[in-house]
């Protein structure tokens, strides 16, 4: 076969056709893409960034972002090339035929590249919106970017091998049972995600613990697959999504949404310290106002003393008043006689709800004494001592 059949099978006219023809279209489309991304980047782009900064709403800037913008910008050449082809060479020629296929599938990579990040977009969207933004949907767009791949690669497929994706789409569906086994991570992550979502059960930021993957600490991440945890010693621990729905956890969101945390401790009393409030113990509690003047009834020092603590609480700058206050008395033990406090701090943050509840007992420690009670402890080498 002679020169002018082969570039006549190619596409070109056997006439004329030399070597310069094949560089000069080349040279045409390089500069059709170069031209085209000027345009865009220079023109198209900086025009979009203008109207998008003069608009009040912040949902413009975030969809019409650079990445979103240059992946349409990259669109136009290969849509343009395709539209020309059919002028440049024969449509029955192979080389033609080649040139459009390789448009198709340029498209449809970039088309599914602008889809992922339009999807990116979304999730920053509904993550800053007031309503949306507990809402556990990372997962969600997470699959949508999968199912775009996956429904972009079978159009590639398709377009390579002149096939019908209808017809890849009802192979893939006979083989399903291996593709759920496949991806059976990521369609339960889905499942569970939704369900976390729908419930409210998790958000990013929540303190929970789960005893069994020993998880305590923050959410810090909630995606398709894993939820990470920041643990209260800076370890990360991931746990599936579906684990949280299918096992129990603790969620202390409520405790932070209440405002207020509690405090649940006893302390133990010496039996034998608990008497009546009679005779000189009775004027000097008088002195010090534990007990009124005209006090009748017979009552004990630990009567009065949980009755003074229990106010004493009330009064308290750091408990929460609109929450339950009791001081309450336990079944007696052989260590004692538990005396419990139960009341909420109004300040949730850790380290000033520690502070707050070592303050409260080491100052009821040094204050027994002055009601005449004492704490009760297992004897130690310095009681036998003295």
């Amino acid at each position: 076969m002679d020169n002018p059949q082969i570039l006549e099978r190619f596409g070109f006219e056997p006439d004329g056709i030399k070597t310069v023809d094949w560089i000069i279209m080349i040279i045409g489309i390089v500069m059709l893409f170069y031209i085209c991304d000027l345009l865009c980047n220079k023109g198209l782009i900086p025009i979009i960034r203008k109207f998008t900064k003069k608009t009040t709403n912040k949902w413009d800037d975030i969809l019409l972002n650079d990445a979103s913008l240059k992946s349409v910008c990259r669109l136009i050449p290969g849509i343009i090339l395709s539209l020309v082809l059919p002028f440049i060479l024969k449509e029955e020629s192979t080389i033609y035929i080649l040139c459009l296929k390789l448009c198709k599938v340029y498209i449809s990579i970039i088309g599914v590249s602008l889809l992922c990040h339009i999807f990116s977009s979304l999730y920053k969207i509904s993550h800053e919106s007031e309503k949306t933004k507990d809402h556990t949907l990372q997962g969600v767009f997470q699959m949508l970017k999968i199912i775009a791949i996956g429904v972009g690669a079978i159009i590639v497929v398709s377009i390579l091998f002149d096939k019908n994706p209808s017809k890849l789409l009802a192979g893939l569906g006979a083989s399903a049972a291996i593709l759920m086994l496949v991806f059976k991570d990521s369609i339960m992550g889905l499942v569970a995600g939704v369900q976390l979502s729908a419930n409210d059960m998790l958000r990013p930021g929540d303190w929970i613990t789960m005893p069994k993957y020993e998880a305590d600490g923050f959410v810090i991440d909630v995606t398709l697959t894993t939820v990470k945890v920041q643990n209260w010693d800076k370890t990360i621990t991931t746990i599936p999504p579906y684990a949280l729905v299918s096992d129990s956890f603790q969620n202390w969101r409520g405790m932070f949404c209440s405002g207020g945390r509690r405090i649940k401790r006893s302390i133990l009393i010496d039996a034998n310290s608990i008497t009546f409030c009679e005779g000189k113990m009775k004027e000097e509690f008088i002195k010090k106002g534990f007990i009124k003047d005209d006090e009748e009834r017979r009552v004990a020092n630990l009567t009065l003393f949980r009755e003074w603590l229990e106010k004493w609480l009330h009064e308290h700058p750091a408990v929460h008043k609109d929450m339950i206050i009791l001081v309450r008395q336990l079944q007696p033990t052989q260590l004692g006689v538990p005396l419990e406090l139960y009341f909420f701090s109004n300040n949730t943050a850790w380290i000033v709800y520690e502070h707050l509840q070592a303050e409260i007992f080491e100052y009821l420690f040094a204050l027994l004494p002055e009601f005449g009670l004492r704490a009760f402890q297992s004897p130690a080498g310095s009681d036998f001592t003295k």
